[in-house]
């Protein structure tokens, strides 16, 4: 059985979309010395800024992370979809660069000479509510600017781009932010621009029309400034890739032209396509089969490459392996890991919370399949009374089950969360289990292109049994569901100072028809 949960290489020159099956929102990707970099929106989930390579745009992995937390201290706690929305990668003067956008703070930049080593603390470029989505660009003349989009939710109006000029280390803004582009009438929220400059035209290509049924757009000019003309150059059309927009335009060594973007899938979050491109005569780029995506493509001239996919399994002998992130900023004293077993720390929870929705040291993986089976067994002989541990998946909504020490022993409580506030009741409940450890094991079977079901059940003597009911994951506003491994107060009060090990997390693919 292969490590990898999906794999886009088919083995006969040929691939298949998507190209990473998993949750790799907003897309951005450059290729520098024939390798190719990419990295992602992360939005509360830390570390964030995840750096993948590849050498053929097809198989790809996940080597880094270019920020460890989000420094503003309301990060604390999980502030789920805000945080780093919608970053661009670009490489300029010797130097990585990834600038992003934090919707309610304003326009950061992180940058390394090493994109697989220490990454630079942020720098606030330009503060402000609202604005998202920024692409840096060095002219021909040295000068730099910022093209971006903005949130409405934050400054009241959305589908027009914006520019700024900034200094030409890409530190600051210098100047004020105008105004770009208007896509009211035709390319309704547009947003998340990528700049690119050939044969003396600026290209800017941007989404628009929204996620789930949007496309991707394509403007140009003779002039940075504008005035731009614009054509629509990828749309669902006939094909079954909904909303099919923001990516990247590469240009490879061997001189072919291909679109990194992602599709909207429901649970599963953003899944990331890769499409053909050609240029037309008339000096429009042309994507994927006439301007539809592609299921099944033929792979881009590139040297030959191992196989690779996601991973998920982590026998936690090490370092935690990288597919993890947690909910909130991590600190040290979260956990241990090594010796077969991943310690979590039942630390309080920060600004009174008490829920597993409002718990930073929730432990999460992306889904990376469309269906899978996890196992993990959970000891809690280090938890003191007042406190659980447990495993579930995390989403829209959320189901857990978990182990809860109280002044009468140890049960088995299934949980699941109801309504905005996510309250969480108990459906299940399981007492007197012997103090001994627990397997469970977790199970998602899809029930259609962008629906499945999750459920649990557990193992004290070998033998597994269900707990609690079937649960119906879906993605939380930009952010598809996680599983999740947790240990807390139950009142998310003062450190009462237990733990509990996860012993190793195994996960296999499940074939479906």
């Amino acid at each position: 059985m292969s490590k990898y949960l999906y794999l886009p290489d088919l083995g006969n020159g040929c691939y298949q979309n998507p190209v990473i099956f998993c949750d790799y929102s907003d897309p951005d990707c450059i290729c520098v010395d024939g390798v190719y970099y990419m990295t992602a929106s992360t939005f509360n989930y830390v570390p964030g800024l995840p750096i993948l390579v590849s050498r053929d745009l097809v198989n790809w992995q996940l080597v880094n992370y270019a920020l460890k937390n989000i420094p503003v201290a309301r990060f604390a706690a999980p502030c789920h979809a805000h945080g780093v929305w919608a970053p661009a990668i670009r490489h300029h003067d010797g130097m990585f660069y990834i600038y992003y956008g934090q919707p309610d703070e304003g326009i950061y930049m992180v940058r390394t000479a090493d994109p697989l080593g220490e990454w630079d603390e942020p720098v606030l470029v330009l503060p402000g509510k609202g604005l998202i989505d920024p692409c840096p660009f060095w002219d021909d003349d040295g000068r730099a600017y910022v093209i971006h989009g903005y949130a409405k939710s934050r400054i009241g109006f959305k589908s027009w781009l914006g520019i700024f000029p900034m200094t030409a280390d890409g530190t600051r803004a210098i100047g004020d932010d105008r105004l770009l582009f208007d896509g009211t009438a035709d390319h309704p929220t547009i947003e998340g621009p990528k700049v690119h400059k050939r044969d003396g035209w600026y290209y800017i290509f941007a989404p628009a029309g929204g996620v789930a049924t949007g496309w991707q757009t394509v403007l140009r000019s003779r002039s940075l400034q504008g005035p731009y003309e614009d054509r629509i150059v990828l749309r669902q059309g006939e094909s079954e890739t909904n909303g099919p927009h923001q990516g990247a335009w590469i240009e490879t060594p061997c001189g072919e032209h291909w679109f990194m973007h992602f599709q909207s899938r429901g649970l599963y979050g953003r899944i990331t396509h890769l499409q053909p491109m050609t240029w037309g005569e008339d000096g429009w780029p042309v994507l994927g089969d006439g301007g539809e995506p592609v299921d099944v493509w033929e792979k881009p001239l590139a040297p030959s490459c191992e196989r690779t996919g996601e991973v998920g399994a982590d026998d936690f002998t090490g370092a935690l392996k990288l597919q993890w992130q947690f909910m909130g900023n991590w600190r040290e004293d979260f956990y241990a890991c090594g010796d077969g077993h991943l310690r979590l720390y039942a630390r309080a929870l920060p600004f009174g919370g008490t829920t597993l929705w409002e718990c930073p040291q929730t432990c999460t993986q992306k889904i990376a399949c469309p269906a899978f089976t996890a196992t993990t067994t959970v000891d809690v002989s280090g938890l003191k009374a007042g406190e659980q541990a447990g495993v579930g998946l995390v989403g829209g909504q959320y189901a857990y089950a978990a182990l809860r020490r109280t002044a009468d022993g140890l049960s088995l409580v299934y949980v699941q969360s109801e309504g905005s506030a996510h309250a969480e009741r108990i459906l299940d409940e399981i007492v007197g289990l012997p103090d001994a450890p627990v397997t469970f094991r977790m199970t998602l079977l899809p029930t259609g292109y962008d629906t499945a079901v999750f459920t649990l059940e557990y193992a004290v003597d070998g033998v597994f049994r269900s707990v609690g009911q079937p649960f119906e994951p879906e993605r939380h506003t930009w952010v598809g569901a996680r599983v999740a491994l947790f240990a807390m107060p139950l009142d998310g009060g003062a450190d009462k100072g237990g733990y509990a090990d996860f012993g190793s997390f195994e996960i296999e693919p499940v074939e479906t028809l």
